[in-house]
């Protein structure tokens, strides 16, 4: 290690990420249920504040259980859009976005949102940077960092940053929703009462992110997926385009897992296979498209496609 990779990570590092957990807000169980993500995400974010270049950086990622490696990417994004907020110049996310971490993407793009939130810039001023549909999950990053670092705000006082546009709301409750499925350790009843505390017109995107964590991450049984199901109501079709999205991503990164194709069949009756095609074949659309290219536009052509032909959804 560099001493100013040495610096770098004594100022910025995560150096016991078991003490996030201990925070209050945090499920006595979410620790354990969650440890290895957090493990992965740590080890990508400081290996990659220590030592940037690709090839101390890379392999270290590819060591991490497949299953994981999305995590891993994310963490190391995390650890470049540092890099590029205090030593700007080299777009060093954006290129890893573009190139190593291609096969990473939606993960990469998460990663560079908690870098933002944690030195606190506006995370749309960047999306110019980024893929022009994917590049909004930076927001979701955003989101679920303040989640976690920020429950006070985020959660209690249920404050969102008044910087965000319309698009850049509905990311940012995604990624709290995505949150506090970590933060709750998986706990159905403890989600559902989380986010029933927050206004009506706010749930729909905060059930999409709790979707979206138990479908990538896991910590769900078939039996605690239909409660979620059924705990979400009038936002079941949401639970299937956040199924579909863990599936995409997964897809695209090639480390399939069990738990993915179990949250697909049981939120959106639909293989992973099947879900992340609906998702590529509309993002394809998006590219030659002359109308919006927004995630909100790839969202709303893909819930149709994935209804069809299942007993469908309420909203």
């Amino acid at each position: 290690m560099s001493v100013l990779g040495n610096v770098r990570r004594r100022i910025f590092g995560i150096t016991e990420p078991r003490k996030v957990f201990d925070m209050p807000g945090f499920a006595p169980g979410a620790w354990g249920q969650f440890s290895p993500v957090l493990e992965s995400l740590a080890m990508g974010y400081n290996t990659t504040l220590e030592n940037s270049s690709l090839d101390v950086l890379i392999p270290k990622l590819e060591a991490v259980d497949p299953v994981l490696h999305g995590f891993a990417y994310e963490g190391a994004a995390m650890g470049l859009g540092v890099l590029d907020v205090i030593a700007p110049g080299r777009h060093r996310a954006s290129a890893f976005a573009s190139g190593a971490g291609r096969h990473h993407m939606a993960t990469v793009y998460v990663g560079v949102g908690l870098a933002l939130a944690r030195l606190r810039r506006k995370p749309e001023r960047y999306l110019n940077q980024f893929d022009p549909v994917l590049g909004w999950t930076v927001v979701d990053g955003y989101g679920f960092h303040e989640g976690f670092f920020a429950r006070r705000r985020s959660i209690a006082d249920q404050r969102q940053p008044t910087h965000l546009s319309s698009d850049g709301r509905e990311l940012y409750d995604q990624g709290l929703g995505r949150s506090l499925w970590f933060s709750t350790g998986a706990n159905v009843t403890l989600v559902e009462e989380a986010i029933s505390r927050f206004a009506a017109n706010r749930q729909v995107n905060l059930w999409t992110g709790a979707a979206m964590a138990c479908s990538f991450a896991g910590g769900a049984d078939r039996a605690g997926l239909e409660r979620l199901r059924q705990a979400a109501g009038v936002h079941g079709r949401r639970l299937a385009w956040g199924a579909a999205a863990a599936a995409w991503t997964r897809g695209l990164a090639r480390n399939p897992a069990p738990h993915t194709d179990l949250a697909c069949d049981v939120l959106g009756e639909l293989s992973s296979s099947d879900a992340a095609l609906v998702l590529e074949q509309a993002r394809h659309e998006l590219a030659w498209s002359a109308t919006s290219t927004s995630y909100r536009a790839w969202r709303e052509i893909c819930i149709p496609e994935l209804l069809a032909g299942t007993s469908g959804r309420t909203a």
